[in-house]
């Protein structure tokens, strides 16, 4: 049976058992404290990472938890976001500047292909009613003129062309259709053909500066989006290297409570080594697996599962060695009570307020070291996918 009592608290004299109480009570708060902002950290390490995954143009996804902090890392960035949006900004003003000059000179081959004698039929939308024309739209989709051409390159709120190449569309698109719906013996069928031919010799002497542009355009976009990965990667590294500082601070903390903790623990005899390793034998499967479990939280190179397990109870640490002891009483008391099937108490009540006073010790104990154990466990996560 494993030995109940808490053998570095003195029961004969209350005053310093509960002394040792608030101790450990201190201890217990201070742990609380780092896990909470351990936890803080992990939780802006997820915010910064779906920061990257989420962001679009330039802005922030709303992350809902801890807004404050969250405040406090978009303000960081502030400046590079602004300084990307004035760049794209300055960029596509100068890219519709250029377009603007394209269409002026398309402008000039629109007006010597309108003016032309044979321009006549195509210059306002087909009268379809009034020419009987009942099956017109059965053979275009999509009618096209040249006034409606013209209105779309003078329109000045936006909703004109944006490309030169989409005026070029539209005027091959009056031709077509003049020559999809009329027989190839027809005068207009005959007119556009003549117009499509003067207006694609005068489009081939534009093309070179139109596909001059386009060829800048893609070469600016891939540009501008290499920039904007390579800004947010140096944010997402100055914010590693943030939250890695935070987190080995924390660390630091954790480890100079552990020492203290480790230095009050009393070593245990060789009596009460055994008696752990006899108490392990006793277990349930699941109960054995939590207890090696504590093992390979001290020693992550502990290989926990297999068929056969080989533990050197002397090697372990007296810091493990007491988180053993902890779970071992608590397991077997476990079993022993669910075996007794609601057996009556035996304890002399003379002996059962330092019973429950050495068990509130105890649990308290037992909690410190699994918290320890528990954050300590954060160390090893990456910060950043």
């Amino acid at each position: 049976m494993v030995d109940a009592s808490v053998a570095n608290i003195e029961l004969t004299k209350e005053g310093k058992m509960e002394g040792n109480i608030v101790k450990v009570d201190g201890h217990k708060h201070r742990i609380d404290e780092l896990q909470i902002q351990v936890d803080k950290i992990e939780k802006r390490v997820n915010e910064v990472q779906h920061f990257y995954r989420t962001t679009s143009k330039n802005q922030l996804s709303t992350v809902k938890d801890h807004p404050a902090r969250k405040d406090k890392d978009k303000d960081k960035h502030i400046p590079g976001m602004k300084r990307q949006q004035q760049d794209a900004s300055r960029r596509d003003a100068a890219a519709a500047k250029r377009m603007q000059e394209l269409m002026r000179q398309f402008g000039t081959i629109f007006r010597q292909i309108t003016q032309h004698k044979c321009a006549w039929p195509f210059m306002q939308p087909v009268d379809v009613k009034g020419l009987g024309l009942h099956d017109y739209y059965e053979v275009i989709d999509r009618p096209m003129d040249f006034s409606t051409i013209k209105n779309q390159m003078e329109a000045m709120d936006g909703a004109g062309y944006k490309h030169v190449r989409e005026i070029y569309a539209d005027m091959l698109l009056v031709f077509n259709n003049a020559m999809k719906y009329n027989d190839e013996t027809s005068d207009v069928h005959l007119m556009a053909k003549t117009l499509l031919e003067k207006f694609e010799e005068k489009w081939l002497q534009l093309l070179p500066k139109v596909t001059e542009e386009d060829k800048r355009r893609e070469e600016e976009k891939v540009e501008a989006q290499l920039k904007k990965q390579l800004a947010q990667e140096a944010a997402r590294a100055e914010l590693a290297r943030d939250l890695t500082n935070e987190l080995n601070e924390a660390n630091k903390q954790l480890e100079e409570l552990g020492g203290i903790l480790g230095k009050k623990c009393r070593k245990l005899s060789i009596k009460e080594k055994r008696g752990i390793g006899i108490s392990l034998a006793q277990l349930c499967p699941e109960d054995l697996a939590k207890a090696l479990e504590i093992v390979s939280q001290d020693k992550p190179t502990f290989q926990a599962t297999g068929e056969e397990v080989e533990l050197d109870i002397s090697a372990q640490s007296e810091f493990t060695l007491w988180r053993l002891k902890f779970f071992l009483r608590d397991a077997l008391g476990s079993q022993r009570n669910s075996s007794s099937n609601g057996g009556k108490n035996t304890t002399k009540s003379r002996h059962a307020a330092v019973s429950n006073t050495s068990a509130i010790a105890s649990k308290r104990k037992r909690d410190i070291c699994n918290a320890l154990a528990k954050t300590a466990k954060k160390r090893g996560k990456k910060l950043c996918s």
